[in-house]
Parts: structure tokens; sequence; C-alpha cells
């Protein structure tokens, strides 16, 4: 099958029976909710340009399974090539929407399963591999949009998860079938499963032997029996079931998240990638995590390009371009944004070839990528909010504006400059206001907090790749000591 067209995804989408509930509510129609279409517009973005010329070296590869070309977000990395490419489109694709575009946790749950899947198969005889390669293929050839689940709801931190009060606050297996397996539990934080053809579940910690039952992999179609979601709540959410769009900041692109429940979900055999083989579950999380705080350079520096441009307008539209503390904050934002970037980069080019031939990127340098993500994007919407001004939360709702009465009254009190219009200057206030407060904030400002791992686990893996031993043995040779 040739790549789908963006039309052609919104459309496949609309075919599943997913289960959708937000407000106390079931979803009918999640593909054509107010507040849910921003988000599947930013996943068929993935789509539209990987048909476009000038980005298909980026957006596409070649798949060495199948032979055809495939979007880059269900491709193998095969190289270090291949890495660089993958933050190069995350940032495009961030350029493109200024939202969370959704597709990298798949990406980032295919390689790392790639690979701990080939590995489990040589210790244990399985035939765990096998399993994901067929799924992979599947997904490459119908070019489907797969989710990736790491994140379990963890219940009391201080309990491994068989010893918790509710076993099911981690997702488990309840049920092993000749022809399959149960699951229940449930996913947090999912972001993009409503707009996922697929998800691959993966377990969320290292675990013990006697956790076996929640070391646990597989795929399963979102609209699977016993799968229901219910959506996240964003600030700002509901400004999108007003009429017109200038309040929302953002009209066409967003992200949303949600609970996902697992309600004795059976899994075929075909689809299981581990079952039971605790010592692997803690290997998948460290890829996988790896691999998606790589991605946090590339995605967040492309929003962040947009913050960037976001906030040289205002400042253009406020009368003060030349002022010598704009311009250095300007530029001040520019430095953090590039050393994002150059940390994704360079996790990605001194990648290394796994057991199983993917790729993988340097674990210490994807882990101080994503360490400097929980700082450097606050630090640029502080910047951002600084040289929009207090307009970006204080302006008139657009009702007001279109008012006949007020109408006149906001355009001449809330006007910049004289050559640029008040409507234009307060859409900028308020992409400003989405992208550092409102729904968008969501995807770029807490998702760089809490996003592939809150700020502590990446110091922990920090700390265990550092190499101290190493850095010690340096000093001491250098200072001659003997002991």
């Amino acid at each position: 099958m040739a790549l789908m067209t963006g039309k052609e995804y919104v459309e496949s989408i609309r075919k599943m029976n997913m289960q959708v509930y937000m407000f106390g509510e079931k979803v009918e129609n999640p593909v054509d909710h107010p507040i849910l279409r921003p988000s599947l517009n930013s996943v068929r973005m993935t789509y539209d340009l990987a048909q476009m010329p000038e980005y298909e070296n980026l957006m596409t590869a070649t798949s060495p399974f199948t032979g055809g070309k495939v979007n880059r977000f269900t491709h193998i990395h095969m190289s270090t090539e291949d890495l660089k490419n993958k933050v190069k489109m995350q940032r495009l694709c961030g350029q493109k929407t200024a939202a969370c575009f959704q597709r990298c946790v798949g990406m980032d749950a295919f390689n790392a399963v790639y690979s701990t899947t080939y590995e489990c198969d040589q210790s244990h005889g399985t035939k765990y591999h096998e399993n994901f390669v067929k799924f992979l293929k599947y997904a490459q050839e119908n070019d489907l949009t797969v989710d990736g689940a790491m994140t379990d709801p963890k219940g009391d931190r201080s309990r491994a998860p068989h010893a918790q009060e509710d076993p099911d606050l981690f997702l488990r297996v309840v049920e092993r079938r000749e022809d399959g397996i149960v699951v229940r539990g449930a996913k947090a934080h999912q972001t993009g499963i409503i707009n996922s053809h697929e998800v691959i579940v993966m377990p969320t910690i290292a675990m013990g032997e006697d956790d076996k039952d929640y070391a646990v992999s597989f795929a399963v179609p979102v609209d699977t029996e016993g799968i229901f979601m219910i959506i996240g709540r964003q600030s700002c959410d509901t400004r999108k079931l007003e009429e017109g769009s200038l309040d929302v900041g953002n009209p066409e692109f967003g992200g949303v998240e949600a609970l996902t429940v697992f309600d004795d979900v059976f899994v075929p055999n075909d689809r299981i990638f581990l079952n039971g083989e605790y010592e692997y579950a803690g290997v998948m999380v460290e890829r996988f995590a790896g691999y998606h705080r790589q991605s946090y350079g590339g995605c967040k520096v492309g929003v962040g390009d947009v913050l960037i441009g976001a906030a040289a307008v205002a400042a253009d539209y406020n009368g003060c371009p030349k002022a010598s503390h704009i311009k250095d904050k300007i530029i001040e934002m520019q430095h953090l944004n590039e050393t994002l970037y150059c940390c994704g980069i360079a996790c990605s080019t001194e990648g290394t070839k796994t057991a199983s031939g993917n790729y993988i990127i340097d674990l210490l340098l994807a882990n101080v990528c994503k360490q400097n993500i929980t700082r450097f994007p606050y630090e640029i919407a502080r910047l951002a909010e600084d040289i929009a001004g207090g307009l970006m939360v204080t302006a008139p709702a657009e009702k007001d504006f279109r008012d006949p009465k007020m109408g006149p009254v906001i355009e001449k009190y809330f006007k910049g400059r004289a050559d640029v219009s008040t409507e234009n200057r307060l859409k900028i206030m308020r992409l400003i206001e989405n992208l550092t407060l409102g729904t968008a904030a969501v995807g770029y400002r807490t998702e760089s907090m809490h996003g592939a791992g809150s700020p502590q686990a990446q110091r922990i893996m920090i700390s265990r790749q550092g190499n101290l031993a190493m850095k010690k043995a340096l000093a001491k040779a250098i200072a001659h000591v003997e002991e």
C-alpha cells in the first residue's frame, strides 16, 4: 500500500469504533468534535508532509523489512543518519503545527521493542521478535499511526506493582490462555491515542520476579473490545467550542491526552512481545526512555521556533523590536532552543548498533538532552511572556471584539503600531498564551517537565551512566595520586 494522504488518514480513523469519553459523556464522533479535531489535525500533518517532495528525505525512509517507502514514524533506525533525521523531522513537524504531533511515542516504542525482543528471544528461546517484526511490517505496509503506552497510574510509588493495595494500578496479565492472554489495568497520560490505529503497550518500570505478571508488552487495535479512553482536561479547552477562533490562539492544531483503560482485553499470541520475562522489563523501559528523551531535542525545538517567532512578532507589533533588552531576550531564547537541538543531534550522532541491528542513541547524552528540556522551555516561555506583555492574558474575548458597541473600543485602545491591525496583534498574543499557558502548554511547557519521565528520572540515569569512577581515575592520574 502507498503512503496515505492526510485525508485518507482522517477517514481511516473515522472508520474506527473507539470508546471515548469527555465531560461525563461518550463522544460519538471524536473525529469532528471541535475540542478533539485540532489534535487529529496535528497527526494529519505528519501524513501531509510525507507527500511533499521537499520533505521526502526527512519524512520517509526505505524499510529494510518491506523494501518500500514508509513514513519515518514507522521506521526502525538502521544508522546514526536515521537517528539524526528523526530529530530533524520532529523539529519540522513542531514548526508546522506548534503542537504535539503525537507519533513520536509509537516510533520510540517500535525501536525499543525491536531490540529488546531480539535479546529476550536469544535468552529464552521465545518468538517475540518474530511477532514484533510481523506487526511492524503490518504497520508499515498500511501506513498506520501507532501509539506507545508505557506510563501506569502507579498508585503508591513506594510499593512494587505486585505489592499495591489495588493490583490493577499497574497493567497486568490476569489470564493466560492457549491462544493468548487477557490483560487488565490502565495507561495514563496517553498522548494521541484517540488518533491512533494501534497501541504498543510496554512495562513502566524495571521489575523483579514477583512482578512477572506485570512484565508484559503487546500491540492491539485501539478499538479492541474492553479498551476505553477518558480525555484529559486542559486549560482553555472549551474555547474551541465558542464561535470564532481568535481566542484559541492556534485554531488548527493541538494535542490531547487520555486515561486509557484495558478492561480484560484479549491479546492473541502473535501480538505478544513480552509475557513474564521480568528481567527484560527494565531493558525495554530504559531504551524507550532514551529514545523518547532524544525526541524532545526535536519536537520541543520546533515548537520553540514558533514561540520565538511569535515573541519577535509581538515585539514588532508593540513597536519595540529595536530595544536592546528585547533583542537580547530573543537572542537568549534562540541560544536555549538551539542548545536543546544540539543535544538531540549529539546523542544521535553518538548512537551505536544493537545486537538486533537497529541503532540506539547514546543514552547518557539523551538523558542530558531531556534534563535540559525540563528547564530551557520554561525560560523560553518566560521570556516570550515578558516580551508580549500583559495583554496576552487580559485581552477581551472575541465576542467582545466582534460586538458592535464594544468592538470599536477594543480596536481603539488595544492598537499597537498604526500600520498593524488590532486583530492581528490580538492573534499573536493569543498564540503566545496558547503556547505558554493554554492547551498547547500541555505539549510544550508541562510536557517538557514530565514527558519521557520526570527530571529525577534523568538524573538517576545520568548518575548511572556518567562513569564517575573513570573521572576519579583521571583526576588521580593527573595529580599523581597513588593508593
